[in-house]
């Protein structure tokens, strides 16, 4: 992450996979058909007068690394057999974190990938047996099955990244004291349409779209009569042969 802000990169992702290879609970669960994706809700740099722009219009569940989170979430569903993402809206689990957190206070969105039931006995232990119980990290308690659904997730997640054009940049909201909705964005290149989302705000997923072309709307779009007050709103990007870049909520608190 030092490396990255001392070059200037624009960093989209950070996927970090700490504890993903066993399905089995210190709780006596096994299950290898989830994984949790930890999000932070507000920016770590998040300013004062940010935050309090925040606390008025909204934006506490929709940082990059949340709207990236729904992202992997989406891809999952949509490609994979068997291995769901159960989105966490937190930055990491209680008195505990991980590399993600560098990349959040460097500004970098990014996300925490865990096994739903960890085995506690696994994980910081020197190799021993007390008492009957072994504790220890080894081969033996990999569920290679699991970490390989695990890695598939991944590479859909990197590989639709990498083919998608980078999130939109600029989003704005506009329609105070009006029945319609406008949003405002930075057109970019390479570009074929824009899809404007909308959610409950109680909602975890972006529920409405509308598509509009880059030749046409290239950085505006207008929803009659879909009030402002109502909803959640953002924008994607998506490219002539169909990728779509993850959500970008509107101002400080959803920019990329």
């Amino acid at each position: 992450s030092d490396y990255a802000q001392a070059q200037g990169w624009r960093v989209e992702a950070d996927l970090n996979n700490d504890i993903v290879g066993n399905s089995h609970g210190q709780d006596g669960v096994h299950d290898n058909g989830v994984v949790r994706v930890f999000s932070e809700g507000t920016k770590t740099l998040e300013t004062p007068a940010q935050a309090s722009r925040r606390r008025y219009n909204g934006g506490e569940l929709d940082s990059p690394s949340r709207n990236l989170a729904r992202f992997v979430a989406g891809l999952a569903e949509r490609h994979l057999v068997n291995l769901r993402v159960d989105m966490v809206y937190r930055t990491d689990r209680y008195g505990r974190g991980g590399d993600q957190v560098e990349f959040l206070e460097h500004g970098f969105p990014a996300l925490r990938l865990t096994e739903p039931h960890e085995d506690y006995r696994n994980e910081h232990q020197d190799l021993r047996t007390e008492a009957g119980v072994r504790y220890g990290d080894t081969i033996a308690r990999v569920d290679f099955d699991y970490l390989a659904q695990v890695t598939r997730l991944n590479a859909i997640t990197l590989a639709a990244l990498a083919n998608a054009p980078a999130p939109v940049a600029g989003v704005a909201i506009a329609g105070a004291v009006t029945t319609d909705t406008v949003m405002t964005w930075t057109p970019q290149a390479g570009v074929a349409s824009y899809r404007v989302w909308w959610r409950d705000t109680t909602a975890p997923q972006w529920q409405h779209s509308r598509t509009y072309a880059a030749q046409v709307d290239p950085g505006h779009a207008v929803l009659r009569n879909i009030d402002l007050d109502d909803f959640f709103f953002g924008v994607s990007a998506v490219s002539a042969d169909g990728w779509e870049s993850p959500v970008a909520f509107p101002g400080d608190a959803g920019s990329f």
